[in-house]
């Protein structure tokens, strides 16, 4: 029997389309992009990578949490970035949120995200223990 089950973080901005925070399927939760904003859609952290980056990773461990996970559960995640060559800034919140835990990994860069001033996204693929 499988499960399906939409996740909405109240402290979270309003999703900007149709979709949810994110969706368990049986033991698999798929975490939709994140971006800098806070729980009123503002922009966090101005032209500061860095400072969007941790803004994002707030965002993605709220949305863990609501599903009972946490970052160590995270088993992939995809990177979006406005311009490729912050990632190794970047890299340093990821080393900084993960510590010891290597999800898989994926980088892509965009010519733009959702947000004007938005600098990087993060959608997670978290596995849930029963």
């Amino acid at each position: 029997m499988s499960r399906r089950e939409e996740i909405r973080v109240p402290e979270l901005a309003e999703p900007f389309s149709h979709y949810t925070d994110a969706v368990r399927a049986d033991d698999l939760l798929f975490v939709s992009g994140c971006i800098a904003v806070d729980r009123d859609g503002r922009l966090v952290g101005g032209d500061d990578v860095v400072a969007q980056t941790r803004q994002v990773f707030r965002n993605v461990e709220a949305i863990l949490a609501a599903a009972g996970a946490a970052i160590r559960d995270v088993v992939k995640v995809t990177v979006f970035l406005t311009d490729v060559r912050d990632r190794a800034a970047v890299d340093t919140v990821r080393r900084e949120v993960f510590g010891d835990v290597r999800p898989a990994s994926t980088l892509v860069e965009v010519s733009n995200l959702v947000v004007p001033g938005a600098l990087v996204e993060v959608e997670a693929v978290a596995l849930l223990r029963s």
